[in-house]
This record gives structure tokens, sequence and C-alpha cells, in this order.
């Protein structure tokens, strides 16, 4: 077991994008732990040695296996110089074309490597096709801050650093497609039997929300209710077709048991797709079946450690997916507290209720840091959800498949099943909007950072592992600490701006109260704006300013961010709340004077602004520009804070 687990962090510790101290640290403290347990089983000094080695091999391996495009990748076509390369060739269709925002994008194979299609509007091409293509190869962008990634960032687990822009393309060849168009009569089928909405969850708990795309409300709504999970192909589904499968053949002889238990998981790995989730569902499936069969006796997490390893020796870039994350960790979870957990509980609650409870729990605790990780936002009625929503997903599933393959062989029958599920659909939905709705359905915490993330970690270990009670009075502290540094990034007095242009966010801080000044007021704007407040951990601005006229359209979307949303600032007035402030420096100037506590700041979008905030006197303890100053400029600004932007760039941020 503790081979299994210094083999797997060792091949991480290649993958994970660290700096080379950090790597060096965790590295020798692996070694350390590692030469310890040997010594205590009595290892020679040279097969602790080879040990070592074996660690540094698959380090190294680790490292070698990280997410970079390769010396034949398309985007090292494009001249350090240039921005964009006009090009043509073919390409291969990973993927239907799906609309995104304004655009249509797909994935697609081409020569020597992987990139991002982007078409003016969605053609009706197919996962599969080939076709030649003309347009302009770009790199992916860069997100502008760490809590608004950006395409590169997004697809680069995927393999994929640049993308065409599509002027014109033609049709070579229609190969046979054919488990993408099983997919696709499936889903359209359960779609029409069951309704848009029933119909497209029904659909995902077969395929997974990957191969069905569902609106952005529905997700949403299942986010804030802690059942996101529902939704994603993962170990749940194939445990619940697998057992069922078994069930109906427990009595058959292994000629029979041994092909349906391995086509039931060989058809659910097809419909769901290579994902990261299904396939570490299928290894531990498999392994679990067969040692079942073979009457010996499995171990859980020795098996889980074995499919973890053998997924990132065979793709290394796994371990940055956020679905094989959260699988990884639920999955963990489960093994080694969920029991303990239970026990727990049946002191206080029946024995009904403690087992129903101590799943969920046992899931939300150990994924919750990288909850926090990546998201920033705590779902809190999450463990409640899973039980009420429990006794609908198992039937639901079941079901599901079952009319995917009435779908394929008697479409006829369709009706009938649907006439069952829908109902079923229906409710899960009704709950789903109602845990939604609640008050503080999502806890906004913050994105935290690596080392508060480990800090905490650190911290809840010694609870959810029953071997590591007696250090719980030593983890109390690293709570604490990992607490009180959170309170205390929530609380100072902090400005960030961040740039991508054309558009430009200022958050203001000040005791946990936060306000937001855009340059833009584009429903983009809008969304980059709440990603950023869910990031920083704003449940609410206090007050918005929008420096554009505001549009109809977003107004609803604006709104829905602050308390109080102005999208236009009169000269003499001023925007505040306890502690924070913004007022028009001039009549004719765009320039903002900025109050978050004591600290002030200017905001100096382009020169008539400035000739105004030299007008004023120069005071604030801040100063941010809008262009590049002169050297004359430069020599007012000395001896103050001051920043604006680098010569070409289009986006970056500062934080004060």
């Amino acid at each position: 077991m503790l081979l299994l687990g210094g083999a797997l962090a060792a091949l991480s510790l290649g993958v994970l994008p660290l700096s080379l101290a950090p790597r060096l640290a965790l590295a020798v403290v692996l070694a350390l732990l590692q030469g310890g347990w040997a010594r205590r089983q009595r290892w020679s000094l040279s097969r602790l040695l080879a040990w070592l080695l074996a660690l540094l091999l698959l380090g190294g391996w680790g490292w070698l296996g990280r997410p970079q495009p390769s010396a034949t990748d398309p985007v090292q076509r494009i001249p350090p110089h240039q921005q964009s390369l006009r090009i043509q060739l073919d390409a291969r269709l990973l993927q239907d074309p799906r609309a995104i925002g304004a655009a249509c994008q797909a994935l697609a194979d081409v020569p020597q490597g992987r990139v991002r299609l982007r078409f003016r509007d969605c053609p009706e091409l197919q996962q599969g096709w080939r076709m030649q293509l003309e347009g302009r190869l770009r790199r992916l962008r860069h997100g502008p801050h760490p809590l608004l990634p950006g395409a590169a960032e997004r697809l680069a687990s995927k393999g994929v650093w640049s993308e065409i822009e599509v002027e014109r393309w033609s049709l070579i060849a229609r190969p046979p497609t054919p488990m993408a168009d099983v997919r696709r009569r499936i889903a359209a089928e359960l779609r029409r039997a069951g309704g848009e909405e029933p119909g497209r969850v029904l659909a995902a708990l077969v395929l997974g929300q990957a191969m069905v795309p569902l609106p952005a409300a529905l997700r949403d709504a299942f986010r804030a209710a802690g059942l996101s999970h529902a939704l994603a192909a993962s170990g749940f589904h194939l445990s619940v077709l697998l057992g069922a499968v078994l069930l109906l053949t427990r009595r058959a002889p292994a000629l029979i048991r041994w092909p349906a238990a391995f086509g039931a998981m060989g058809l659910f790995g097809l419909l769901a797709g290579a994902q990261a989730s299904v396939v570490r569902a299928l290894l531990m499936g498999a392994l679990a079946f067969v040692l079942k069969e073979r009457g010996r006796r499995s171990r859980p997490l020795a098996l889980l450690l074995l499919c973890l390893l053998l997924m990132l020796l065979l793709r290394p870039s796994w371990l940055l997916d956020v679905g094989f994350q959260l699988s990884a960790a639920a999955t963990g979870g489960l093994i080694l507290s969920a029991g303990p957990l239970e026990e727990r509980l049946q002191r206080w609650l029946p024995r009904w209720a403690a087992a129903a409870m101590a799943v969920p729990l046992a899931a939300s605790l150990w994924t919750l840091p990288l909850q926090l990780l990546h998201f920033g936002v705590v779902p809190s009625y999450a463990v409640l959800s899973n039980v009420l929503a429990a006794p609908l997903l198992t039937p639901l599933t079941l079901g599901a498949m079952a009319m995917a393959l009435t779908a394929v062989l008697m479409p006829a029958l369709l009706g009938l099943l649907a006439a069952v599920l829908v109902p079923l659909a229906q409710l899960l939905l009704a709950l789903v909007a109602f845990m939604a709705r609640l008050p503080l359905a999502q806890l906004p915490i913050g994105q935290l950072g690596l080392l508060l993330v480990l800090l905490l970690l650190a911290g809840l270990l010694p609870w959810l592992l029953p071997a590591g009670r007696r250090w719980r009075l030593l983890a109390l502290p690293l709570l604490a600490l990992a607490v009180g540094l959170r309170c205390w990034q929530q609380s100072r007095d902090q400005l960030l701006l961040v740039r991508q242009a054309p558009r430009q966010w200022l958050v203001l801080r000040h005791q946990g109260r936060a306000a937001l000044v855009s340059l833009k007021a584009d429903p983009s704007s809008c969304s980059r704006a709440a990603q950023l407040a869910q990031g920083l951990g704003v449940a609410r601005f206090d007050w918005l300013l929008l420096l554009d006229p505001l549009p109809q359209e977003p107004h609803s979307c604006w709104s829905g961010l602050a308390h109080t949303t102005v999208d236009q600032l009169l000269p003499g007035q001023q925007l505040q709340s306890p502690g924070l402030a913004v007022r028009r420096l001039s009549p004719d100037s765009q320039g903002l004077a900025l109050r978050a506590g004591r600290q002030r700041w200017w905001v100096l979008p382009d020169r008539q602004a400035w000739w105004s905030w030299l007008r004023q006197g120069r005071g604030g303890d801040a100063v941010w520009l809008g262009f590049v100053p002169s050297s004359r400029e430069v020599q007012v600004l000395r001896g103050r804070r001051a920043w604006w932007p680098t010569a070409g760039s289009t986006s970056g941020w500062h934080q004060s």
C-alpha cells in the first residue's frame, strides 16, 4: 500500500506545475518518508537505493508527460514575433461543433497535433468527419488573472495549444462513426420522449454531461445543490449498472457472468467516452470483479492507488484534470471514511439515516479542499441534497440505461419507459431547483491558494482517518491557522485591477465588503465579473459602477451581482458604502478617485484624466494608468506606487 502511495506521489510530483524549490523540498520529504518506512521493514541498503531510484524515474516520467506542446505542434509554426498565421490543412473532428457564446467550437486532430476550431456559424458537421480548412492559426489566450483562466489553461490537459479561426472549409470524407451516431441517437430519442429538461437529464445519466450539452442554468442549479456528480459519468453509474448485471446473473455460470459483466463495462465505457473518471471507474470495477470471482479479498484502497498509478503512467496530464482529482478524492473518501463516519453517526441517528448520510458526508469532506482550490464555493446543502436525491438517482440511472437500450433496439416502446421515468426526472429537477434556491445554497469562501489548501488538508486528515486519532489535537492549530489566514485575506483593504483588452475590472475590498468598477457592460464582461466575485469569495458587491452605457440585455446579470448598479456617475456624484467609495475627478474626465478604508487610489484611463489629476494636486496612495507613460510622466510618478500596461500588452493584473 505504502509502496503504491509513494510511487503515485513521485509521479504526481513530476507532473504538478511547481517551481524548483518546492518541488525539491517535497521530493526530499517523500524520500525521507519512504526511507523511514523501508528502515522499519528492514530493507537492505541496495534495495532501498533501488526503490529511491525507481521513485526518481517515476518523477522524471511525470515531468516528461506534463502538458506542453511538442516540437511539431501546430503552435510552433507561428513565428515568435507574430500573433497569427494563415494556414491551410486537413483536420478530423474529435467532437460535434457546439455553440459557446457567440461562436461555435470543436476540437480537431490535424497533422502533428490537435487544435481548437472556431466557426462563425455552427456548420452541420459531425465527430469523425474529415475536412480541409483554411483560416488563421493563433495561440490560445491565457487568462488575465488566475481567477479568470483562459482557453490556454482549460485546454492544456487535452494537448491543445492553438486555435484556427476557420474562414473556409470543405468536406473531404464522412467515415462511419458508429459510436458517435449511437450517442446522438440516444440523446435525441431521450429528449423527444422525455421533453427538453427531463430528457437531457436522462441522457446525461447515461452518457455524462460531457457528451450531452446542458443549459447553463441547469448546470448551475445542480452545482448549487451539490449534485453535479449525478450528471457526470462516474463510478456511481457504473456501480449501478454492474450491480444490476451481477444481480441478474448471480446464479448463472461463469461462462455467462464474465461476458455479461465485462460487456456491461465495455458498453458503459464506449457510451461515456474515455474521460478520466470513467477510466478510473472501469479499471477499479474490472479489478474488483476479477478478484471477487477468483475468491480473493480485494483491498479497495490498494485498488484505487493501483488504478490511479496506471492511469498516470499512461497519461500523466490526467493529474491536472479537475474531474480526475474530484473522482479520486471522493472515491478515497468513501473507502477510508464512510465506514467510521457511519459508526459515529449511529450514536445519534438511526442506522438507516447514518448509512444514508455517511456516504455523501465522506465524499463532501474529502473533496472540500479541491472545491475551494478550483471553485471557491461550497454547496451548503450537498449532504442533505444527496440524501434526498439518493432514492431517485438509482432507479433513474437504471431506467435511463434501459431507455438508451430501447432507443437503439425498439424505439417504439420508448414511450412506455418515459411514462414511468419522466415523473421521477421531474421530481429530481424540482428537488434540485428547491435546494439551489435556498438561502446561502452556495457558501462563497473564495478560491484558496495551494499553500492554504495544503494547510487545510493537513488539519483535516487526522479527523478523517481512523489512524490519525492521536494527531487530532495537533491538527487543531493547523485548522485554526488556515481559517485565520483566510479571514485576514478576506478582511484586508485591497484593490485588484484586471485588464483584458478591451475590458477592465476594478475590485475594491474593505473589511469583508467589496465593490466593482467595470469598463464595459457587455454580457461577457458580466460573466467574467461573476467569476471574479466567486473566486474572491464575494457573495454580492455593495455597489457596481459601469463606465459604458448599460445595454438592456445584460441588466439582470449585472443587477444580480450587486445591491446597487449605476451605469453613469455624474460629476460631483459619489457612489459609496461603508469604507468604499468612488467619484469622478472632473466633468471632462473619465478619471476616478477610489477609496477602500484608509487607502486612496487614482484611476487614470487616458491623458485627459492624467491632466485632471495633476490639477487636483497629485494626491492618493497609488496610481493606475490606462496608457504607457512617457519618460517625463514617469518622473512625475517617482516616489509613489504606479502601474501601467507594458507596450503591446492586452491583459494582466495588479493587486495592491
